[in-house]
């Protein structure tokens, strides 16, 4: 049989080993390189001479990739996008043009597999502020990339701002190119993020690696000198042509401004997250069933409620790296029809207590409802068609919209080049916030059945009727 994996981070890569080891054929595709985001490094031709120091768990990514790319029996595609899913008959369709993402010389290749691990990740979710389109301001996440993959510092002076635990690999990531990182503004309080990290001290036990590589991260904050502040968030970046400041604030346990706190500080580079949006169209264009927390469930084997179907890694639930290599083997496993045995006893334990780490995080770090108050009138909330937050609240006053959809195609709001991928999550929340008798959920800003930009060329060339043998190019 043949599995078909998409996205080769953490998840991605142990999903493909495991299926290997109990024998299927295994197609893996990811639209970069191998790694995913967690273990991004810089091209062969441009090797570091200590890469492990600038990654966690490097000696378990080459031991990986050492499996993955000697075997014979496992195909793996880069620089391959996927654009679409959909079904013929009884078997799912993946649609996927390799090649680079320019759109003038891709390969199209449609695949037929027995099963389809989707390990498609997650990218930050930046929460909007006056200001946050000036250049210079960046996703933690880009940052990061191009630290890791590019060694790249996004600015001299650069402030970390948003929520979560991520913020201090980012900061780590910054100090490697010896940029100057001025402060890690945490927007949960103290009291809440003690109250639910110090809860049931027994459950860290089992996540002793990840105590560990938090650990390294506040050593690291230490040694450069890299003040972290709790309660704290960005609320207004300033500049002309590029951003020469921020204005923080403390935030209230709802992380709504306290006034007279604002404060000035002079940066070149401000680089935000507030945690992640999983990754989820593909999944939906699978028939995935998504629950009320807008992630893809799943069994504790990562079955999905469409038969032949597997989810794995941070679409189902924001647990970091381990736990996205334990819920990849575990899907490669049930994908290829393993049997029960000791090693999935062994995972689904470890899977167990993955989930109630991830958890713990949104309990600590969680967007809470207050951070509207930092927005004003004139806040760009959708920057691809450039709609105001003031223009989309008078848009929903005036149309008395209670709908997602109707209300994003009478104000634009998420009908940009990015559908949604940047504001959809924000939109939904302001829409929520204004509509007293509650939003009818009627569709999601996650749902693209275009999954990926695709150019009218690469669509009229496609075959009319494509037909593939399984796992191979049509």
């Amino acid at each position: 049989m043949t599995v078909v994996i998409v996205g080769a981070g953490p998840a991605g890569l142990a999903a493909a080993r495991a299926a290997r080891t109990a024998g299927a054929s295994v197609v893996l595709l990811d639209a970069a390189e191998l790694g995913g985001q967690y273990w991004r490094h810089l091209p062969a031709e441009r090797r570091a001479r200590e890469q492990r120091r600038l990654h966690h768990g490097w000696s378990r990514f080459l031991a990986l990739r050492a499996a993955l790319t000697a075997d014979p029996g496992c195909e793996i595609v880069t620089g391959a996008q996927i654009w679409a899913i959909d079904r013929t008959e009884d078997r799912l369709r993946v649609h996927v043009l390799i090649g680079a993402a320019d759109g003038r010389a891709r390969t199209p290749r449609t695949l037929l597999p027995d099963a389809l691990v989707l390990a498609t990740g997650a990218h930050d979710r930046t929460l909007p502020f006056p200001g946050w389109d000036l250049p210079g301001v960046y996703s933690a996440g880009a940052a990061q990339a191009l630290a890791k993959g590019e060694r790249i510092a996004v600015g001299k002076r650069v402030l970390v701002a948003g929520a979560g635990p991520f913020l201090l690999p980012v900061a780590a990531s910054l100090a490697h190119t010896d940029a100057s990182v001025v402060g890690v503004h945490e927007a949960a309080r103290l009291p809440v993020l003690a109250k639910n990290w110090t809860a049931r001290p027994w459950e860290l036990f089992a996540a002793l690696g990840k105590g560990a590589e938090l650990g390294g991260y506040v050593l690291g904050q230490v040694r450069n000198r890299i003040p972290y502040i709790t309660g704290s968030g960005v609320i207004a970046a300033h500049g002309d042509e590029r951003v020469e400041a921020v204005t923080v604030a403390e935030l209230d346990t709802s992380w709504a401004p306290l006034p007279g706190t604002e404060r000035r500080i002079e940066v070149d580079a401000v680089c935000v997250s507030h945690g992640f949006t999983p990754r989820i169209e593909l999944a939906i264009a699978a028939g995935c069933r998504i629950g009320p927390d807008r992630f893809v469930v799943t069994d504790v084997d990562g079955r999905t409620s469409v038969d032949g179907v597997f989810a794995a890694g941070e679409i189902t639930g924001i647990g970091g790296a381990q736990a996205a290599e334990t819920e990849g083997a575990l899907a490669g496993l049930a994908a290829a029809g393993a049997v029960d045995d000791r090693r999935t006893a062994k995972l689904r334990r470890s899977r167990a207590s993955a989930v109630r780490f991830a958890a713990r995080i949104e309990q600590a770090h969680g967007i809470r409802k207050g951070w509207t108050a930092w927005l004003d009138r004139d806040t760009l909330l959708c920057r691809c068609e450039e709609v105001t937050h003031g223009e989309f609240v008078d848009t929903i006053a005036a149309t008395r919209s209670r709908g997602l959809r109707s209300t994003k195609l009478t104000s634009r709001a998420g009908l940009g080049i990015c559908q949604a991928r940047m504001c959809g999550r924000n939109v939904e929340d302001i829409l929520g916030q204004n509509v007293p008798d509650g939003v009818i959920t009627d569709t999601s800003t996650d749902h693209r059945p275009i999954a990926a930009p695709i150019s009218l060329a690469e669509l009229a060339a496609l075959p009319a009727a494509p037909t593939a043998q399984e796992g191979h190019i049509s």
